[in-house]
């Protein structure tokens, strides 16, 4: 269990006396997405995945939220690369946003490589990354680690549980994964190299908890294709529009080839949809016959029954395809009551109102809708509980940590790791940022916690941390704005009328009694600045504002936010 004998022509003795072993995950844990965990020995640190999570339901205005990167930054210098387990969203997302503060090799499968230079250039960072292409089987030697690649099944090709070979033993990092018997690429996971790893003695196991709650194995992907043989044919003479994620090319190779079946030829809608089909075909991940996309303009010219529409949208995200189709905002596609529309994704938690309520509208467009799980029109990427149990199996590790998943997944992962065999002292749920320090091979403890708040982001600007500006958002959400321009002469007088506007508050712009009182509130303020000996310019925004709330708290259940601009000419 204490992996090779020699890394990088350093003995496992010499080794042991140099360091400690660290494993410290910054994020994905207790959550679904941003997933980022760092591992360090000494001067040498590596990192697996870098992503993002989706907003939550009172994040207004938020697009995204990344792992905060302090801690990676301050020791930049020792991260020997990144490593990516596969081409998701919510393993590759933070990447645009955090690599080109670190500037470190990023070693990822072409196909990842591609979907990862697709987000730099959505982001305009101008940062070219430096890609090391690497494939199933592969090792790679970092500082003091060797980082090995084993194929594994999920929803999108190349996906890898990764292996680190550390001087005090081999951890696995099994990305998302799931043990698919037939899988629609042919690529089945690795059974017999993690057996190797379980034979051989695996230090940690870092395991995906997403679906520990569900009993028995994940169907395999190929149960949809099935699905989509029923609906084509019962909706024969129907245009059929399919949502799903953009960055699914195993479920997008599935609806081109079922389309061919069917003599339908296929329109590709939503910024993403295109990027990645065009990458997957560029590098042979996906085969799409000669002739079976069309452009919008082609799509009028044919019948209903000859095309299928594939668009972004499953997650009700407000610009994407199928959101501006069931608005009636499209500019190249309008549904009506010739259209079947399949929502071949289940909701993100978080977004399940964002989907009910694209739902809706799509019923309102008179077009018909299937979205019901019942209807097998999807299955998850992700291990159940039979599979996850397999991995642990086969893998037989010393110390077991549950991740990527909500607390309640990580607490049920680690109880079935106990029912395993594995001892409950050496099972760990960790929080992000929690540093699990290993003595040897046969003790670990958390010692200490890095810096690890959510930053938000807004569009392609780095945001604050979590807080401050929801705060401010929730507040004038609730309240709205009060804004008061003054303009002020050089005897401190007003030089112009006391302007004021309002903006989603209840005190509006068109009532005239009530601006009256704040005007003569704002006056009140400004005679008592100039009477005061010795007052400060900095301070008058301050009296301004407790005169205008002194005013405002007849309704003490209005609090709007208050902004005063003081010009001074």
């Amino acid at each position: 269990m204490t992996g090779p004998d020699n890394i990088n022509g350093i003995s496992r003795r010499e080794r042991k006396k140099k360091s400690d072993l660290f494993v410290c995950p910054l994020g994905g844990m207790g959550e679904i997405g941003k997933n980022l965990t760092v591992f360090g020995y000494g001067e040498d640190y590596i990192v697996i995945d870098c992503g993002l999570k989706f907003p939550e339901e009172d994040m207004l205005g938020i697009d995204f939220v990344i792992p905060d990167a302090t801690f990676l930054v301050e020791n930049k210098s020792k991260i020997r690369g990144i490593f990516i387990t596969h081409g998701h969203e919510d393993h590759i997302g933070a990447l645009p946003f955090i690599l080109p503060r670190l500037d470190v090799p990023v070693y990822c499968s072409r196909l990842a490589g591609g979907l990862i230079e697709n987000k730099m250039l959505d982001a305009n960072t101008g940062y070219h990354p430096d890609f090391r292409y690497v494939e199933a089987c592969d090792k790679v030697s970092a500082g003091c680690f060797e980082v090995e690649f084993i194929q594994m099944c999920h929803s999108i090709p190349d996906a890898f549980a990764l292996v680190v070979h550390t001087p005090a033993g081999a951890i696995v990092h099994s990305g998302d994964f799931k043990f698919d018997p037939t899988p629609i690429d042919g690529n089945r996971a690795d059974y017999s190299a993690l057996a190797r790893l379980g034979d051989e003695g695996v230090l940690l196991l870092m395991s995906d908890s997403t679906n520990v709650e569900r009993p028995g194995s994940t169907p395999s992907e190929k149960m949809i294709g099935q699905t989509f043989e029923r609906l084509f044919r019962l909706y024969k003479d129907r245009r059929i529009v399919v949502a799903t994620f953009s960055s699914n090319l195993n479920r997008t190779r599935m609806i081109f080839a079922t389309a061919a079946r069917f003599n339908r030829k296929v329109l590709l809608v939503g910024r993403s949809m295109v990027a990645n089909v065009e990458l997957a075909l560029r590098l042979g991940t996906l085969d799409v016959p000669e002739g079976q996309m069309i452009s919008a303009q082609e799509a009028e010219e044919l019948p209903d029954n000859r095309v299928v529409i594939l668009t972004t949208g499953s997650q009700g995200e407000p610009f994407s395809g199928l959101v501006m189709m069931s608005r009636g905002t499209h500019r190249q596609v309008k549904l009506g009551s010739k259209d079947l529309v399949i929502i071949s994704a289940t909701p993100i938690p978080g977004n399940e109102k964002l989907v009910s309520q694209t739902v809706n509208r799509l019923f309102a467009c008179g077009a018909e809708v299937i979205y019901e799980r019942d209807e097998k029109i999807h299955v998850s990427g992700h291990a159940s509980r039979d599979e996850l149990m397999l991995m642990l199996s086969l893998t037989r590790p010393r110390f077991f940590v549950p991740c990527h998943g909500e607390y309640r997944h990580l607490v049920r992962h680690a109880q079935l790791a106990r029912e395993m065999g594995v001892n409950a002292k050496n099972i760990f749920i960790l929080q992000n940022g929690d540093i699990l320090k290993f003595s040897g091979s046969s003790k670990a403890e958390v010692a200490g916690h890095a810096p690890a708040d959510a930053v938000l982001i807004d569009g392609f600007v780095l945001g604050e941390f979590e807080g401050s500006i929801l705060r401010e958002r929730r507040e004038m959400a609730e309240n709205g704005v009060v804004v008061v321009s003054v303009v002020l002469n050089g005897d401190m007088r007003p030089a112009a009328p006391v302007q004021i506007q309002t903006r989603g508050s209840v005190y509006s712009s068109e009532d005239g009694s009530t601006l009256r009182e704040l005007e003569s509130a704002v006056l009140a303020a400004l005679a008592q600045f100039s009477r005061s000996p010795g007052a400060r310019r900095e301070t008058l925004p301050t009296e301004i504002r407790k005169r205008i709330r002194e005013k405002l708290d007849m309704n003490p259940r209005c609090y709007p936010t208050i902004i005063p601009l003081v010009t001074y000419i």
